[in-house]
């Protein structure tokens, strides 16, 4: 079968697209024939560093979330499985492939009405999106910023909260990530690589609740800066490289709360079957701002690299 190997850390180029034996379902387990492979910013720093929740030796063909239909069961496993229509993380390793083998109780069966692309892009990012805006505990009328907001979970964040019933102000950098979330029915946007987007956040909004941080760095502490008692924020990524510099006793003295969301595997199996149903329902609508097919993998990284990437990015396996 056709897939990409990482045989050493480096940049995008040491994504290389190659042949592997195709993979057999053992005992308990399904094979996948992927249809689309579901890409994050932490495969770029495992790629590049090694660093992530990734283990294993190299070579390794990475990719941890692909969608696809069952094509093959192992031993004890009910053959009525085969021919649905699934999405499924693989375990860490192995999605970017035409084929995947993975437990039995790893898919999610794809809702009726959704499409098999929206469902990928919804399998990772929209857990996350639902499981934070659950341990936010958002009110209507609370005042609510997103970091990163045209990106694959700020574009369902934004959509999660406004349906909650909060004022959202949608933070975003550059013009053209502006333009779409305006274009996208977003009241409020800024533009966070301007110097003064701070200010015009305080002088709409007076300041906010919640803060919901993928990006670390100095763009979160600038955000922390805009909540007040009885405020949280939620760090949940570090697309700037780091994660958000906020020391405990000087959140504790401003009464801010610092929340890092965690989930047990019962609990974000919930989190995802939520997310599939909110999209089949056309209430929870992924941006899939970009594709690749899988041969142009490294290419689907230094895009992501570079910022030049909305929304979700997928590899589609023809």
């Amino acid at each position: 079968m056709r897939a990409v190997w990482l045989r050493e850390f480096g940049g995008p180029e040491v994504l290389v697209p190659g042949s592997a034996p195709d993979p057999v379902p053992g005992p308990g387990q399904v094979l996948i024939e992927v249809a689309h492979a579901n890409l994050t910013f932490v495969e770029t720093l495992f790629r590049a560093t090694g660093f992530g929740p990734f283990n294993g030796p190299l070579p390794v063909i990475p990719g941890n979330g692909v969608g696809g239909v069952i094509a093959q069961v192992g031993p004890g496993v009910d053959p009525a499985l085969v021919r649905r229509r699934v999405v499924s993380s693989t375990g860490g390793s192995g999605g970017y492939a035409e084929r995947v083998v993975v437990d039995r109780n790893a898919p999610f069966e794809v809702p009726e009405g959704l499409p098999l692309d929206q469902a990928v892009a919804l399998l990772a990012d929209g857990r996350t999106a639902t499981m934070l805006v659950q341990a936010a505990g958002l009110r209507a009328g609370e005042r609510v910023l997103v970091e990163a907001a045209a990106g694959g979970v700020g574009s369902l964040l934004v959509q999660l909260a406004a349906a909650a019933g909060a004022r959202v102000v949608a933070a975003a950098g550059g013009a053209r990530k502006v333009a779409l979330l305006r274009e996208r029915g977003v009241d409020l946007v800024v533009d966070y690589r301007q110097p003064d987007w701070t200010d015009r956040v305080r002088a709409a909004t007076d300041g906010v609740d919640v803060v919901f941080d993928g990006v670390g760095g100095t763009l979160a502490r600038a955000a922390f800066d805009l909540l007040g008692a009885g405020g949280r924020m939620l760090s949940f990524g570090l697309a700037s490289g780091a994660w958000a510099d906020l020391p405990a006793d000087v959140a504790a003295a401003r009464g801010v709360a610092l929340l890092r969301p965690s989930a047990g595997p019962a609990e974000l199996r919930v989190y995802t079957e939520r997310a599939l149903a909110e999209g089949a329902a056309g209430r929870l609508r992924p941006l899939i701002g970009q594709r690749f097919p899988l041969e142009r993998a490294a290419e689907a990284h230094a895009a992501i690299e570079s910022r030049a990437t909305i929304g979700k990015t997928l590899l589609d396996v023809p």
